[in-house]
């Protein structure tokens, strides 16, 4: 879920809102870590308890809602995975030096692959849990070579100059929005970790995914800030590779490639896992062959960047069907967990119910206020 979540679009998202808010986006950034977590442990537990995928969950609560869900999952993540694919081909090309097409071929190669070893699930949790470590740690170096005002950081993170509310929002849906709020929901019924026995430990992950999330975006953030208190420009056209490249130089741009290489990648293997996930349950088929589905799954996403070229309105369109799918999907997890034909005897706590109506509210108006604007 974690790596999932860290795209080539959350490190575009983090540079820029650092670049705009400075030292007060780390108040963002702490608010959306709250209302993230409120949002994820409402929807691992109540799947965990009802021991249903989302899409189980949602027919069982109104018949055919569960396909509308699964549509637009599959869907959002599909148009995500075409921008992932171009990210993972410009991570090659930084770091290798080969074109972007090329480098988005071997990456498919790479994740087709992983999902057809034997013990695919293991090898999957493996490759995720070493490549996000990766990216902490290269990130963290940056964060020290540039050398950020720690003092302003810590003052403003809990008295910001500017509240963004729009940042907020958009940091909630692109940590636990669409396909990325399941992801380790599905994996951990996929490992047969669930029912009211395992919630201490589903607790633990949902907390630790979204920990890990925010500590990655807290390095970028300050990897950024240090680089831009020093009057340095960003590039417009890729301001996340000139955070890296002005904090450590050549150096720093070819961790950036890396950097973006494992981002795109796991984002690839995570979107591809969950999106077939809401699949399997509605035919056998499906769930006999659903290594081949993820692997049509990740070759059509990498055939139609190849024809494409250019993920960034791609990236756009998937960013206004997310907006949808969170609220949508969180408001159905929270209405099944009052039923007691779906959970049983779990009562979930009132608190998570109010954090996650709140972040259902909030991205309902975010979604509503996007579109009128593009309509405007």
């Amino acid at each position: 879920m974690a790596t999932s979540a860290i795209g080539p679009g959350f490190l575009t998202q983090t540079t820029v809102f650092t670049n705009q808010l400075l030292a007060s986006f780390g108040f963002i950034i702490l608010i959306s870590i709250l209302l993230d977590i409120g949002a994820q442990l409402s929807i691992w537990r109540v799947l965990a308890v009802s021991e249903l995928r989302a899409q189980e969950l949602a027919n069982k609560l109104l018949p055919g809602l569960g396909y509308v869900l699964a549509a637009l999952i599959v869907l959002g993540g599909f148009v995500f995975n075409v921008a992932n694919s171009g990210g993972s081909g410009l991570g090659l090309n930084v770091f290798f030096g080969v074109s972007t097409e090329t480098g988005a071929i071997v990456s498919c190669i790479i994740a087709i692959i992983l999902f057809w070893v034997k013990e695919f699930g293991k090898a999957l949790d493996t490759f995720s849990k070493a490549l996000g470590a990766l990216m902490i740690l290269l990130t963290a170096f940056i964060a020290i070579k540039s050398a950020p005002p720690m003092g302003d950081v810590l003052h403003r993170t809990f008295i910001p100059e500017t509240i963004n509310l729009v940042s907020i929002v958009t940091l909630v849906g692109g940590t636990v929005g669409g396909y990325i709020s399941f992801a380790g929901a599905h994996r951990l019924l996929d490992a047969g970790i669930k029912g009211q026995d395992n919630l201490p430990q589903i607790n633990r992950s949902a907390v630790s995914g979204i920990v890990v999330t925010g500590i990655m975006r807290s390095v970028l953030f300050l990897a950024v800030l240090g680089v831009v208190v020093k009057g340095v420009v960003l590039d417009a056209g890729n301001p996340a590779a000139s955070v890296f490249q002005s904090g450590a130089g050549e150096i720093g741009y070819k961790i950036f490639g890396l950097v973006l290489w494992s981002a795109a990648i796991t984002s690839i293997i995570g979107c591809a896992y969950t999106s077939v996930s809401f699949l399997r349950t509605f035919h056998p088929f499906i769930e006999k062959k659903q290594r081949s589905f993820i692997t049509v799954f990740i070759i059509l996403s990498c055939v139609i960047f190849l024809g494409i070229g250019n993920p960034v309105k791609l990236l756009v369109s998937a960013g206004a069907i997310n907006g949808f799918i969170l609220p949508l999907s969180l408001a159905v997890i929270l209405l099944a967990s009052r039923k007691k034909t779906i959970v049983g005897a779990y009562i979930h706590p009132m608190w998570m119910q109010i954090a996650g109506w709140i972040v259902v509210a909030l991205m309902s108006w975010m979604s509503v206020y996007v579109c009128i604007s593009f309509f405007k």
